[in-house]
């Protein structure tokens, strides 16, 4: 492509201007629209990232022959009315996580892509593109650890009453989907499963324990996983937590074993002494090099090289970093979760991405 792309924001909300100075900060890309149900929504958006056109509609974008691609930063319900349509219509698509309330949702977007697979179709999940998530992801797949025994997630934030009010969708079945698994947690759900090789069966319940009548979903829950390599884990996410944000990812192996915390490398413990202190040097030197971030500083560093790819891979006419069908596979273990604590027992994935 010789000429500027052309991409439209869908969804002016909270993570919007995150992905509008992403996508500024690349070259050759230029920012089309700004469309939001609220149409104050979208003209703040557009007058701080000069914007050329605002709607309420996104049919009128996705009418627009000129727009190359869409970010959909919607709500879960309309990611993939959206989508369908956006791919149908021409368009590359960045989904926002999660990529829909549902699995009828999931389907039809792929079945959607399946009729553009020219397309680039992605899913942001921004933190696969920070340093040390990659290493660990290195490490697993060279065999580290030696038999990976554990691998685990705990994941505490704090959503308060006046959040799940903002916006009526959140909270709810109908609209998010559930709410700390599939919006909150879903990120290093995501992680996990990414750095392990995949989710193949689970068991997890969920509870309303501080929300009350805010919210109609989880507040907290937890879950026993089999990964595909063979080795267990758990994970147990709240968004009732006093620690505001805390995500910490575990890996426990018959020769070494690793805790990271937010980034912080918690604990490095290898038999080979020698093996451990060049990890934990790589370990921090990852740390030391995250860059600056887009965005809240709980987003991470990750969105602008995320769409800096999407926008190379657009260019190239080739598969982005994070393809949807990995990016279903977090939702998937989501969807497991509420399955499996709905009717009780082990859930099995499918291996869709």
């Amino acid at each position: 492509m010789d000429r500027p792309i052309r991409c439209a924001i869908i969804g002016c909300g909270v993570i919007a201007p995150t992905h509008a100075e992403s996508f500024l900060q690349q070259q050759d890309v230029e920012l089309a629209w700004a469309c939001d149900l609220v149409e104050d929504k979208a003209r703040r958006l557009a007058e701080k990232y000069g914007i050329g056109r605002v709607t309420t509609d996104y049919r009128e974008v996705l009418a627009d022959d000129s727009v190359d691609c869409v970010a959909v930063c919607t709500d879960h319900a309309s990611h993939s009315p959206i989508t369908v349509m956006a791919l149908d219509s021409g368009k590359h698509v960045l989904c926002e996580k999660a990529l829909a309330a549902g699995k009828e949702g999931m389907d039809a977007m792929f079945a959607a892509h399946a009729r553009n697979e020219n397309l680039v179709f992605s899913g942001i999940f921004q933190h696969r593109f920070e340093s040390v998530w990659r290493y660990l992801k290195r490490l697993v797949a060279e065999g580290a650890f030696g038999d990976i025994l554990t691998a685990c997630l705990q994941m505490r934030c704090l959503r308060t009453r006046e959040y799940y009010r903002a916006d009526e969708w959140r909270g709810t079945w109908a609209a998010e989907g559930g709410a700390v698994l599939i919006n909150q947690a879903i990120h290093h759900i995501d992680l996990l499963a990414w750095i392990m090789g995949g989710v193949e069966s689970l068991s997890g319940v969920h509870s309303n324990i501080t929300h009350g009548s805010d919210i109609e979903t989880e507040d907290t829950a937890a879950a026993a996983l089999r990964f595909r390599c063979g080795a267990l884990g758990t994970m147990e996410v709240t968004s009732s937590s006093h620690l505001g944000w805390e995500p910490s990812i575990s890996i426990q192996g018959t020769i070494g074993s690793i805790d990271v915390r937010q980034h912080d490398i918690f604990r490095v413990i290898f038999k080979d002494k020698a093996r451990q202190s060049e990890i934990l040097d790589k370990l921090s030197a990852c740390r030391d090099a995250q860059g600056g971030e887009a965005g809240k500083t709980y987003y991470g560093a990750g969105h602008v090289p995320q769409i800096a790819d999407f926008v190379e891979a657009i260019r190239q006419g080739r598969q982005p970093f994070v393809p949807a069908g990995q990016a279903r596979h977090a939702v998937d273990i989501v969807l497991a979760i509420y399955e499996s604590h709905q009717r009780g027992g082990w859930v099995k994935i499918n291996n869709n991405g």
